[in-house]
């Protein structure tokens, strides 16, 4: 009987992190989020909720929030492109500002 041979540790740990994740498009949107938005923008903002493909996007001031509502249809494309799916159709922004 033979041994195989040893398989790199981040092998195991990449299937193991697949078990883990949450299969949901929520959780699937913030894995690619700042690839796909820009360092700048995830830093002002975060994506929250998902809903019918609609994705609510949580920002830190108001005027974030207008000018993702303005940047929506770009961000979506570039979500969808960074997941290699149509997953959302549509972006919601809402301050809520830190305490």
């Amino acid at each position: 009987m033979r041994r195989r041979a040893p398989r790199p540790v981040a092998d195991g740990l990449a299937a193991l992190l697949a078990r883990l994740t949450p299969a949901s498009t929520l959780a699937a949107v913030q894995e690619v989020w700042g690839g796909a938005v820009g360092e700048v923008v995830a830093a002002h903002a975060a994506p929250v909720a998902e809903r019918d493909g609609v994705l609510t996007v949580s920002c830190g001031e108001a005027v974030w929030a207008h000018e993702l509502e303005l940047m929506g249809p770009e961000l979506v494309e570039r979500i969808n492109a960074a997941l290699g799916r149509e997953a959302l159709h549509g972006l919601r922004c809402r301050a809520t500002p830190s305490p």
